[in-house]
Formats: C-alpha cells, sequence, structure tokens
C-alpha cells in the first residue's frame, strides 16, 4: 500500500502550515483566549483557504475532498493549537451532504463552504457520559414544523456559532435537526475551556428546528467518527510540536555546564516519546483511511484510533511537562498550551477508558488480530 501523499495533499499541507506559522502564532493565540476563545476573523481566514467546503461534494459548492485531505489539515492546524472548531465544520459538512434533504442543503451548504455560516455538532448531554445514544432532548412536530426542547453541554463555540446540529428524540427515534443559533427559543451561555477555546451550554426551549434526518443514529454515528478521526489527525500535530518545542528546550538548556539533551537518561525519556507519537500517527492514519469502511468495522476503528491517542497523548504531554522542569506549567511559556489542549483532546468524543470498553465490546472471535 502507498502511503505516500500525493502533489495535491502536500500543497494543501503546505498552505495550512504557511497560514498557521505566519497568521496564527503563539501572541495572536493568546489575545483570541483573552477575547473569549474564538475568533470570526481567523474562522474566516480558514474559510478561505477553501477547508469549509473540503467535505462538502463539489455540486453543492464545496472542494468534494476525503478523509486524508482533512487529516493532513488537522495535523497542521494541532500544530498550530489553533481554538475555532473546523473538525465541526468537516462534520457539519459531511452530514449535510450525505444525510440532509435538498431544501436544507441548498441553504446551509454553500454558507458553511464559504465560511459565512460555522455550524457545530451540539451532542453531548450531562447524563450521557460519552454514549451518543443518550438523548433526553424531545421533537415535536406540528405540520411541516419541528420544535425542540432540551439541553447540550459543552458545545464548541455554541454561543457564536451560526448554527448547531442537534440530535432529538421523535417519536420515540433518533433524529437529527438543525437549529438557528438566534431562532427563538435558544439560549446559549459561553465559556472558556481548558485549552483556551470557547464552549458553551445550550439549553432548547419550543426552539424551531429543520429536519436534517430522520436516521440520526446512523447520521449522528458518521458524525462522531468524523470527529474522532479530525481529533487524531489534530492530536498527531500537537505531539509533534510539543516533541519539537521540548527537543529545543532541551538543547539549551544547560545543567553542570552542558546541554540536558547530553544526558542519556533524558535522551531515553525523547526516545520513547517519539514512539508513542508515532503509534499515534500510524492509528490517525488507520482512523483516516477507515473513514469509509462499513459501519461497524469504522466504529471499531475509530474507538481502537482514539484509545491509542488517549495513550499517547497523555504520555507525551506529561513527559514533555517533566522535561522541562517548572517552566512547563507555567502559562507565559507555549508548552503548558500544549500540554492543556492534549488533556482537553483526550476527553473530547469519549476519553481512553471509555474506547477501551468500547474495543472491548466491539471485539470478534479473532480480536482484532485478522480482522
Amino acid at each position: 500500500m502507498d502511503f505516500n501523499f500525493s502533489d495535491d495533499q502536500e500543497q494543501l499541507r503546505d498552505a495550512v502550515r504557511k497560514w498557521v506559522d505566519k497568521g496564527y502564532d503563539f501572541e495572536r493565540r493568546r489575545g483570541i483566549v483573552t477575547a473569549g476563545g474564538f475568533s470570526r476573523e481567523a474562522y474566516g481566514e480558514l474559510a478561505d483557504l477553501g477547508l469549509g467546503g473540503l467535505y462538502i461534494t463539489e455540486e453543492l459548492g464545496g472542494l468534494g475532498m476525503g478523509p486524508v485531505e482533512g487529516m493532513v489539515v488537522m495535523e497542521e492546524l494541532g500544530r498550530g493549537i489553533v481554538m475555532e472548531p473546523l473538525a465541526h465544520t468537516l462534520i457539519a459538512g459531511a452530514v449535510l451532504s450525505h444525510y440532509a434533504g435538498a431544501d436544507v442543503q441548498a441553504a446551509w451548504c454553500g454558507k458553511v463552504a464559504g465560511g459565512e455560516a460555522l455550524v457545530v455538532l451540539a451532542h453531548q448531554e450531562r447524563k450521557a457520559r460519552y454514549n451518543i445514544h443518550v438523548c433526553e432532548t424531545q421533537a415535536t412536530q406540528a405540520g411541516d414544523h419541528w420544535t425542540l426542547t432540551g439541553a447540550k453541554s459543552v458545545v464548541p463555540a455554541g454561543d457564536q456559532a451560526d448554527a448547531l446540529l442537534v440530535p432529538a428524540m421523535a417519536n420515540g427515534k433518533l433524529a437529527l435537526f438543525i437549529v438557528e443559533r438566534q431562532a427563538a427559543g435558544v439560549s446559549t451561555h459561553g465559556y472558556l475551556m481548558q485549552d483556551g477555546s470557547r464552549g458553551a451550554e445550550v439549553k432548547l426551549a419550543g426552539a424551531k428546528a429543520h429536519l436534517v434526518t430522520l436516521n440520526g443514529e446512523a447520521a449522528l454515528e458518521h458524525a462522531v467518527d468524523i470527529g474522532i478521526a479530525a481529533l487524531c489527525a489534530e492530536a498527531v500535530g500537537v505531539m509533534d510540536k510539543t516533541m519539537a518545542i521540548t527537543v529545543e528546550y532541551m538543547n539549551t538548556r544547560k545543567q553542570f555546564g552542558v546541554a540536558i539533551a547530553t544526558f542519556q537518561a533524558l535522551r531515553h525519556r525523547l526516545a520513547d516519546m517519539k514512539m508513542q507519537l508515532e503509534l499515534a500517527r500510524s492509528m490517525s492514519y488507520y482512523a483516516a483511511l477507515k473513514l469509509n469502511a462499513p459501519v461497524e468495522e469504522r466504529r471499531r476503528a475509530m474507538s481502537r484510533a482514539k484509545y491509542q491517542l488517549g495513550v499517547s497523548m497523555r504520555f507525551v504531554g506529561q513527559q514533555a511537562v517533566q522535561l522541562h522542569g517548572g517552566i512547563g506549567v507555567t502559562d507565559e511559556y507555549i508548552v503548558s498550551h500544549y500540554f492543556k489542549k492534549l488533556t482537553q483532546l483526550e476527553m473530547t468524543f469519549g476519553d481512553t477508558l471509555h474506547h477501551l470498553g468500547e474495543v472491548s465490546a466491539r471485539m470478534q472471535d479473532t480480536a482484532g488480530v485478522f480482522a
């Protein structure tokens, strides 16, 4: 199998990397955190690169690209610990392209692709504990119209987004809806999350909604799997940069008159970090390549990948802080922000223990060795 990236994929990587290096430096990121954790201007710059339409078909105004291109983009955004929720734009683009009716597609796909509208997935509920099938939000139909009543938690940029993708129970079955944030009956409470990005609690009290699909279970599972694959790629980028920062620090920090990078015990710890990074990278590739697989195979693959990424993120982040010493946990030094990002990613779309349970529950007679 050829794991080399195509010329188009490398050009895409180069374009995003240049934007991160030149347009999203640490000082700009710090300013965005101070301003509330989300920048519409920065999100617009990502859209100007065409990234909003990455997973939207060409017929609907997007680029019609696939999971590998998404992986390439998210890796580079991870290197810059970019806070604007592009992963949710990828989710929205794919879900609207593949599950929505023609009227919803016409209303939203072009706006999402062009960056005119930010649509985020609002699926988590307080009692769910990562179980995406636990949903207390109710949908009520009156003629051709739907209204939603319920609450969603930890919604990325939920008080800044233009619309929300919301799963709700409709006549006893899970369905998926799109709700405009400014619609009557929608209220949001925003806050800063651990990594400095913006999250929100969302309450729906008879909020007007547009039906995306009555097959909400399949659409939501697909949406979350897209999110997991994007998160895995983003985490690889975060760990890659964390490693680079740590190596640079060890080559400049001196003790007993020599750089601490010359100490054999510390070099061994760096080697262990590199091993975990490469394990994570291979599983990120695996997740991207399995994203279009049949449902059961795809779901197993995402949990396997997220479990390994969780283990790797925790190890790389903790070792980086240990090798830096006290400076590694100060707000003024950049590696502490990479550690916070890794910690948050480990808990997003299901933490490591959750996905270990999923891997176990989905294990076949072959234990995954030959599957």
